[in-house]
């Protein structure tokens, strides 16, 4: 039986020979035939070397996660499948070096699978290039066996290429067609999976740390600061590259501490900025995170979740850091957390961040982990036109000259003072760490704490009124509803369309403010559900504890992962029939 359009393409190999650039192409090459694709990349917490992979999942209807069986893995050396063999399906195919790997002595553990070997490295030096290029012969070799016109691959390579000149371009398509051409006069052309064309598209391939890039330049970002810490690293790359073309000063501080506090200081000044990191480096930004909240200035900080504690697993993904950010710094502040789930979100809540910074005059924070950060989504092109941007309570110059006296803290109802900028007339005023009066200057009196500790908690209970409500996915009523937050979103929803196929009715209601915590509607749905399962990736149930806390009620079930590796559809979907039982 001949699959169609349907597979799981992985290669993997020694760090340094391109690998997430090749597994890139292959996925681009399938989104410009018209289908979706999901790319999932794994490496080991190495500066040099180790075994790197880039899968990427290709399908006709809209999927959102990797999955557990591998179609056609392109192994660069002989550990990739010995590493891999588990995950491949049956009938698999392996394309290899010929000259460079032996599978005579590997067991196969019964499995059937298609072996292609191919002169990889031959290849690529005939064509002019090093031993880089034979993950292009092995892609050339992939489109045979997929019986793919490698025409398609010869624009994607003039695309990628371009740039380095009509040589490289002619190196990268004499690779590619050494392995398509070997594969064609060597290999009977029966592989039970075709790739085919369904027409054009305009979707892109992006990551969620790409789409929040483009999300704070969107916004108005005018200053992003960083110290590179995986698994928020490429961020910087992307503002470093980008950035600058749009008035966006982009600077590599010393460390997390610098990074913190040239943000606040930027913030002081009345420049949008965003600062990235993850749960270590975050740890250093916490006095610097206080201060911004005592200053009540506005400040978007990115934490992207790794395994911990202490350095843990840092090129590896979980969601163990949702109760830290919540609780990070002393003494009771507005602490605004939002966690997109996938690039969407992560464009449009990135944007709104900087909105709710300067509207409630306080640091916001966006919760994201490896496995969103650096997954890569087709998805539709974001819609810039739905961007709005609000500065919030700015005072004029205008107001200042009739002011003679200026109060930056001034006690209003809303808990938002009237903000004023460095250099205007009229608008001085100190900002330090100590508590103080209306006007910024030191004071220990209990009254003004008391009013001052008040005055900054009333925003966070005017922003939690003027929440939207939590979406619910699926059916009103269902048999099982899921509640989670983050990068679980998108095996979620592949769950449930399975699920759907086998009459198993499921919905899913997912949080992206995790604080203000939207407790009325969570807790609608929790007691209106028949059962409730709760995903999420950390081994103390971090999020099901803030449902119990908010909602003073219990869940039915949970599934949690903390091993480095993120949920699979089918995990959900094992769990889900148990409950449905």
């Amino acid at each position: 039986m001949v699959t169609i359009n349907t597979l799981q393409w992985k290669i993997g190999g020694p760090a340094g020979l391109g690998i997430k650039t090749t597994g890139e192409m292959f996925a681009r090459l399938c989104m410009h035939a018209g289908l979706h694709v999901f790319g999932y990349t794994e490496y080991p917490s190495l500066i040099r070397g180790g075994h790197n992979t880039y899968q990427a999942y290709v399908s006709e209807k809209k999927i959102r996660a990797q999955v557990h069986l591998v179609d056609v893995l392109i192994a660069l050396n002989k550990e990739t499948i010995s590493l891999h063999l588990d995950e491949l399906a049956d009938q698999a195919a392996i394309i290899y070096d010929i000259d460079k790997v032996q599978v005579d002595d590997i067991d196969l553990k019964g499995k059937q699978l298609h072996f292609y070997p191919i002169p990889l490295t031959k290849c690529a030096k005939e064509s002019g290039g090093s031993d880089v290029m034979m993950n292009n012969v092995a892609l050339g070799a992939t489109l045979a066996v997929l019986d793919y016109d490698i025409a398609n691959l010869h624009a994607l390579i003039e695309e990628t290429f371009g740039k380095k000149g009509e040589k490289i371009v002619k190196i990268n398509k004499d690779s590619a067609h050494c392995g398509y051409d070997f594969v064609k006069r060597n290999f009977p052309q029966d592989f039970h999976i075709k790739l085919r064309s369904i027409g054009t598209s305009n979707r892109i391939l992006i990551a969620a740390n790409e789409a929040m890039g483009m999300g704070a330049i969107a916004a108005g970002c005018k200053f992003y600061v960083a110290y590179p810490m995986t698994p928020t690293s490429s961020i910087l790359h992307f503002m470093a590259e980008y950035g600058p073309k749009y008035g966006v000063l982009v600077r590599h501080a010393e460390d997390e501490i610098g990074v913190i506090n040239q943000a606040v200081g930027a913030g002081y000044a009345g420049v949008r900025v965003m600062c990235a990191t993850s749960g270590g480096g975050f740890s250093l930004m916490t006095e610097g995170y206080g201060l911004a909240a005592m200053t009540e200035t506005p400040v978007v900080i990115v934490e992207g979740q790794r395994p911990g504690p202490a350095t843990g697993l840092p090129t590896w993904t979980e969601q163990g850091d949702l109760r830290f950010v919540l609780h990070a710094h002393q003494g009771d502040f507005p602490r605004i957390v939002l966690a997109p789930g996938d690039t969407q979100e992560a464009f449009f809540l990135t944007a709104e961040a900087f909105n709710i910074a300067e509207r409630y005059q306080t640091p916001v924070i966006l919760l994201t982990d490896k496995h969103l950060g650096e997954s890569h989504e087709s998805t539709e092109p974001f819609e810039y036109t739905k961007i709005t941007i609000d500065h919030g309570e700015l005072i004029s110059d205008e107001t200042l000259t009739k002011e003679t006296d200026y109060k930056r803290y001034q006690f209003t109802d809303s808990g938002i003072s009237p903000r004023s900028l460095p250099g205007q007339a009229g608008g001085v005023y100190l900002a330090n760490s100590d508590e103080h009066d209306e006007h910024g200057d030191s004071v220990e009196g209990a009254d003004n704490r008391t009013r001052m500790v008040e005055k900054r908690m009333r925003k966070f209970t005017m922003l939690e009124k003027s929440l939207p409500k939590p979406t619910l996915y699926g059916p009103e009523s269902a048999d099982v509803t899921i509640l989670s937050f983050g990068s679980t979103k998108g095996a979620i929803f592949d769950a449930i369309d399975i699920l759907e196929q086998e009459k198993i009715p499921v919905n899913f209601l997912q949080v992206t403010f995790l604080s203000p915590f939207p407790t009325q509607a969570v807790k609608e749905v929790v007691t209106k559900a028949k059962k409730t399962l709760v995903v999420e990736g950390n081994y103390t149930g971090q999020f099901e504890s803030l449902i119990r806390e908010h909602c003073l009620t219990e869940v039915h079930e949970h599934l949690r992962r903390y091993d480095g590796r993120p949920f699979y559809a089918l995990d959900i979907v094992t769990k889900v029939k148990e409950m449905a039982k």
